[in-house]
């Protein structure tokens, strides 16, 4: 008889496990098996709860998505100020556990996969979409006629600290958010 409640608490540690997995391979070549040993389950159980490697991951990127949504929404909830708006966030795109090494190693892979994979192509444009809007409602309240285009080149610039993090991790979070805010800091004045 299966455990009551069991089915989440798996779940997460698949998902938890994905992302340590990943981040430690660097790189999507992985297995089932080793993903589920280090949940502390079979393998079998993993196909049970997702089916494919590829769609456990894809769980995990939606569980990475979804926790750094959750940290932006609660920055933004804070201020009504466009220039710190804009501030939060970078801060939070560059913050400790969206920017810990197992994550950027799963953005790093997930953006590797997205040309290939329609759903993960679908779910990137999910996060490209929602990052330059509230990129541009910030700088639009700033009065920047070019918000589109600033908000496509610190988009860029997010993007670009995370790749630089997973290639040299002694990049930290503070650092990177220095990087960035150097641009905000330069266009809101």
């Amino acid at each position: 008889m299966p455990k009551v409640g069991a089915e989440p608490i798996r779940k997460a540690a698949l998902i938890n496990a994905t992302i340590d997995t990943v981040g430690r391979s660097g790189s999507l070549d992985v297995t089932v098996a080793e993903i589920a040993a280090k949940a502390g389950m079979s393998s079998a159980l993993a196909h049970h709860y997702f089916g494919s490697k590829g769609d456990i991951f894809l769980a995990a990127m939606r569980h990475i998505m979804s926790v750094y949504g959750d940290g932006v929404g609660a920055a933004l909830s804070e201020t009504s100020e466009p220039a710190e708006r804009l501030r939060a966030i970078v801060r939070e795109s560059l913050a400790g556990g969206n920017f810990d090494h197992p994550t950027v190693s799963a953005w790093l892979n997930f953006y590797a996969l997205a040309p290939a994979d329609p759903q993960a192509a679908r779910l990137l444009h999910v996060y490209h979409r929602r990052l330059r809007s509230n990129l541009i409602h910030a700088l639009r309240g700033l009065g920047c006629e070019d918000a589109a285009l600033l908000a496509d080149r610190l988009g860029a610039l997010i993007d670009g600290a995370w790749l630089r993090a997973v290639l040299d991790q002694s990049l930290t979070p503070e650092r990177a958010q220095v990087l960035v805010m150097d641009e905000v800091e330069r266009i809101a004045g």
